[in-house]
């Protein structure tokens, strides 16, 4: 363990122990030397050889971490350092190779850089040009594969339209050199006359040579496997078979000739899926078949080579071919085994930031100094950062040096880790990092724009850098490492172009321009960029306090319009009375309040609703958006005239949802049992109006059950067609609660398709209409009655008190088909109750006519659509055929 000389002075206490860690990518340079020193000094043993098929291979070191974490920068500062001591960054170490050369040969395997097998093969072939001398084995295999494969291409012409002869220096010595390993061979066999346009005579001429240990090939006789290689069809798995040509040519070479091909494969994750390995499979032969080279595998994942699942995916697999994948804890050793092979670049796992906080300073003893909770606080809020980890274990020192004990409390951000993040930016650079900082995730066009930049050059090469993140499954695909944006908002700037609070304003309001055009000018307009753009655009307004909501006032009734009710960031005020300053800070709670009634009682909703209401400080376009919702949370909770005067205060203001209140006094004139008003007022809706949900809850109380659903369906396929999912979720729903009167079997299937609908949305409403419905087709069955009570308790839990008539009905259908009247007396009397201030009280009278009997005197009767005597008949005929449906199942 390395002594760590600042800790060292950073203390009195010269009996603290410390240890260098993870920072600048020492410790995977560290890695290399160690590996390729192991390495070089086994391929130099007396009992290495290199056509040994069995032997475990410990030729490899790869190097994995989180896309963008600088795999690649440091894979090409490997390669540097390897051709150019003089280019290797100082805090490496110099390492001590034995007298071996080395011949480093990097290749990127992005799909960017047009990279195929083939290119692979004869980058490393090129490699070894430089050698100047001919590689008699491979070069027959690769000349035939050519000839055969690149019919009328000469190799000098490919390698120079591939751009190989810019980048290989040697490039055009590879044609000589083959046709000389093939004139040696001619020479050999005494073949007359040139052989280029005879490889075929040529190789069919050595292969029997070969099977027939002639004296004239002898040379050649020492390849064992040569023979077998040159008569095999000459394709790509041939081909990553002559690997093992290229490897016993090079062992063939005089000591003070040989040299050690040091092979960086970059971007692996690119060969292909964890399904998919047939790139892989190519390239892991060319590792195992090339014992006497080394391979540096950078790319996102381990490499799985060790897992003996693989197997018939992968050739050779298990921890006996490949011991030191198997182990993979960074920086340790198998007992008694070769050292790990697998190391970890960038962020580290807590596992991982627990290890080295505990490691990096020990008392006296050897037990880590740091307790382990603050272990876990400062690992927490690292995510996974080692940068943040060393300046962790320097704080601690500060703080331990003047006499306290560290607390969690102590760590927050570094301002350090601005000066570091910035420290090789350039002025622009700086500026767009600043910028996207005040966005979750980003994409090149919108931090431009987020910057106020008229180019994207800066914001292009700040996504290459390690602390910017890439997923390119997200909305935006980048976004900044999470320890590095909290500092950057919140930690105190002391660099020289640090921003003012003036130039934090100014760069809020344009990140917030910026969102509202990428909502409505941008690649996509769709549910996921809405509550993308909210959810940040949200948190600026409120925040920085900015004067106007522009942008914010259309995405929010876009918001409320779907009836999806995603949770919006950043989250409300939790206390009972929030403080309202702004009308962002009023527009934050109205949207909170929207989206966690499907979490929260209803009358929690009226509160928090009515606090914005009252504040005044919403502009009079989303005034209205409170006013509404209050109505509706007014209606659920039981609150029928309040709701009424609600909804009609919103109608007469004549806004965005005018309609939507006109829906609600047509819902409220339902309720009371006025359904010539209601009907006469869902014509006059419109889709926005939702008028076939509205004549759906019309019809079905009418005991039109296919009626009803007939307008469900009409209203699910106008919300489909408007692309309002949460819309097309509650007429589904309400459609198989119709149908489940009349058709079980059928409800079953439209059942099916509302939970599919249902899924990922949070509609608690519409949920219970689903499961009432699921009441209802079960109707005669024994469990009916503790599911209803079960049922009613969630519903008195969540506020929705107002649908606890409708499952009261559907309870009494339950009943009525059993022909029980003793427990359907119980449940009359509980509607009665339900419905004692007016809304809903013709529950009563469909619960009578469920089995025909007279309505109780004094009882107010509605006004039917067709009139009384046609509804009873209805609904007793719904009662009377499930009851048949019933017998009829029983029956034998």
């Amino acid at each position: 363990m390395a002594r760590d000389l600042r800790m060292l002075f950073g203390a009195n206490d010269g009996s603290v122990a410390s240890a260098e860690a993870f920072t600048n990518r020492e410790a995977q340079w560290q890695a290399v030397v160690v590996a390729l020193t192991d390495h070089l000094q086994r391929v130099a043993g007396t009992l290495f050889d290199v056509e040994d098929m069995a032997a475990p291979r410990n030729n490899v070191l790869m190097a994995h971490g989180v896309g963008g974490i600088g795999k690649s920068t440091l894979s090409r500062k490997i390669e540097a350092s390897l051709t150019q001591p003089g280019e290797r960054p100082p805090q490496w170490a110099a390492p001590r190779w034995p007298v071996e050369r080395l011949l480093p040969v990097r290749i990127d395997l992005a799909r960017s850089s047009g990279v195929d097998f083939e290119r692979v093969m004869l980058s490393i072939r090129l490699a070894v040009a430089a050698l100047g001398r001919p590689m008699p084995a491979f070069d027959l295999a690769l000349r035939r594969h050519w000839d055969r494969n690149h019919p009328g291409e000469p190799l000098e012409e490919y390698l120079r339209r591939g751009g190989l002869l810019s980048r290989f220096s040697n490039a055009v010595d590879l044609p000589g050199q083959l046709q000389s390993s093939l004139g040696d061979v001619a020479q050999a066999l005494a073949l007359p006359g040139t052989i280029g346009g005879a490889v075929g005579q040529l190789t069919t001429t050595l292969v029997s040579a070969l099977r027939e240990r002639r004296q004239t090939v002898r040379a050649l006789a020492g390849c064992t496997r040569l023979a077998d290689i040159l008569e095999a069809e000459p394709d790509l798995e041939t081909l990553s078979y002559a690997a093992h040509l290229l490897a016993w040519d090079l062992a063939q070479l005089p000591a003070p000739h040989r040299i050690t091909p040091v092979v960086l494969l970059d971007s692996f994750e690119e060969v292909g899926s964890r399904t998919v390995r047939d790139f892989e499979r190519l390239l892991q032969r060319i590792v195992y078949l090339m014992p006497n080279a080394f391979f540096v595998i950078t790319g996102r994942d381990r490499l799985q080579w060790a897992d003996e699942g693989l197997q018939g995916q992968l050739d050779w697999t298990g921890r006996a071919a490949w011991p030191g994948l198997a182990a993979h804890v960074p920086g340790a050793r198998t007992r008694g085994g070769p050292a790990v092979r697998q190391i970890l670049v960038g962020d580290l796992s807590p596992d991982d930031c627990d290890d080295h906080l505990a490691r990096r300073l020990r008392a006296p003893g050897g037990q880590p100094l740091m307790e382990p909770d603050l272990r876990r606080a400062i690992t927490d809020r690292s995510h996974g950062l080692p940068l943040y980890l060393d300046l962790a274990v320097m704080r601690f020192l500060e703080i331990r040096r003047s006499g306290q004990v560290p607390q969690p409390a102590d760590f927050g951000d570094f301002p350090a880790l601005i000066s570091r993040t910035l420290s090789d930016l350039t002025t622009d650079e700086r500026h767009v990092l600043r910028s996207v900082s005040l966005l979750d995730a980003f994409s090149v066009p919108l931090a431009t724009r987020v910057a106020g930049l008229t180019h994207d050059a800066a914001a292009l090469r700040l996504t290459e850098r390690p602390f910017i993140r890439e997923d390119l499954t997200g909305l935006w695909p980048f976004h900044l490492h999470q320890v590095v944006r909290s500092a950057i908002r919140n930690a105190p700037d002391r660099t020289d172009d640090r921003w003012s609070e003036q130039d934090w304003h100014r760069a809020a309001t344009r990140a917030h321009m910026a969102l509202g055009h990428e909502w409505a000018h941008g690649p996509r307009r769709d549910r996921a960029v809405l509550i993308g753009v909210l959810r940040q655009g949200l948190r600026l307004a409120r925040d920085f306090r900015l004067d106007e909501l522009g942008w914010l006032t259309d995405a929010a009734f876009t918001y409320v319009g779907d009836s999806v009710w995603e949770p919006l960031a950043p989250p409300a005020h939790t206390t009972d009375s929030p403080v309202l300053a702004t009308a962002a800070d009023a527009l934050v709670e109205t949207l909170s309040a929207l989206a966690r009634r499907q979490r929260e009682h209803r009358a929690r909703t009226v509160q928090r609703l009515t606090t914005v209401i009252d504040s005044g400080l919403l502009p009079p376009e989303l005034q209205e958006m409170p006013l509404y919702y209050r109505a509706k949370a007014l209606r659920d909770i039981g609150h029928n005239e309040d709701s009424r005067r609600g909804y009609q205060q919103v109608a007469e203001a004549g806004g965005r949802l005018a309609r939507a209140a006109r829906r609600g006094l047509a819902q409220a004139a339902r309720l009371a049992g006025d359904f010539p008003t209601a009907l006469a007022t869902a014509r006059t809706l419109g889709w926005e109006g939702r008028h076939q949900r509205v004549l759906g809850d019309l019809y079905w109380i009418q005991g039109e059950a296919q009626r009803a659903a007939a307008a469900y369906l009409a209203g699910r396929l106008e919300a489909e067609q408007h692309a309002k999912a949460g819309e097309a979720a509650h007429n589904q729903a309400l459609r198989a609660l119709a149908l489940a009167f009349v058709d079980p079997h059928r409800a079953d299937e439209e059942l099916d398709l509302a939970a599919q609908l249902l899924a990922g949305l949070d509609l608690r409403a519409t949920t219970f209409n689903a499961a009432i419905a699921s009441l209802v087709r079960e109707a005669g069955s024994p469990d009916v009655e503790d599911r209803a009570r079960t049922l009613r308790a969630d519903l008195d839990g969540a506020g929705l008190t107002s649908m606890t008539p409708t499952l009261e009905v559907a309870l009494a259908f339950h009943q009525a088909v059993l022909d029980n009247h003793r427990a359907l007396a119980a449940t009359i009397a509980r509607i009665r109750q339900q419905t004692s201030n007016g809304a809903f009280a013709y529950y009563t009278d469909i619960a009578h006519f469920m089995v025909d009997l007279p309505l109780p005197d004094g009882h107010t009767r509605p006004r039917w659509l067709d009139g009384e005597t046609a509804t009873r008949t209805r609904w007793r005929a719904m009662v009377t055929a499930r009851r048949d449906l019933l017998h009829a199942a029983q029956s034998p």
